[in-house]
């Protein structure tokens, strides 16, 4: 059983290495093409917003699975309450959810928020000759990196405060984007769900 749960771990590790290669370098070529189409300071801001709520998010839903207990989800599955029971699979899965959530999406989310960065310092630089560039490019980088780490300070509390709530609800988000067959949670749930 150990050997088994070792060359799990082990698979599992490979999978997210070379997941997160192979995602890192794609959106990384899309984030670089993306600075030099993007000519608007107010697209490109739009979109770094955009990038910190979903990395902020992501950083909650990890902490949300790694605090919360199990129990309360079994309780709602036995009464077969939507979304109860990918909740459970959520709390099983705990750390592969907060590696995949906080890990994985956090970086890439840092590749294009840095990237996005770099479009609206040069747009700056374009539009103000005489800023000072180097001043520049430290402050924003500072900001971005200090709204982020403030985002997942105050996600993390909230995450801790209102664990079960969280889970419960990615739960039902998953139920319903399964139930709409984009996806399968485990393999044969609509062959069951069908009978």
């Amino acid at each position: 059983m150990t050997n088994d749960n070792g060359r799990s771990f082990g698979r599992h590790l490979l999978i997210v290495g070379l997941g997160t290669l192979i995602a890192t370098t794609v959106i990384s070529f899309f984030a670089e093409t993306l600075v030099r189409q993007l000519a608007q300071f107010g697209v490109a801001l739009f979109l770094l917003v955009l990038i910190i709520i979903a990395n902020v998010g992501f950083d909650v839903i990890g902490t949300a699975a790694a605090v919360s207990r199990e129990a309360p989800f079994h309780a709602k599955a036995a009464k077969k309450v939507f979304g109860a029971q990918h909740s459970v699979y959520l709390v099983k899965n705990r750390d592969k959810v907060a590696n995949f959530t906080q890990d994985v999406i956090g970086d890439i989310a840092g590749i294009i928020a840095g990237a996005l960065g770099i479009s609206l310092i040069v747009q700056v630089a374009l539009l103000h000759p005489g800023v000072e560039g180097i001043v520049f490019n430290v402050l924003i980088t500072a900001f971005i990196a200090s709204i982020v780490v403030t985002g997942k300070a105050y996600g993390k509390r909230i995450a801790v405060e209102k664990a079960e709530g969280i889970v419960f609800m990615v739960g039902k988000v998953l139920a319903g984007t399964e139930k709409l067959r984009f996806w399968r949670l485990e393999p044969g749930d609509h062959n069951r769900k069908s009978r």
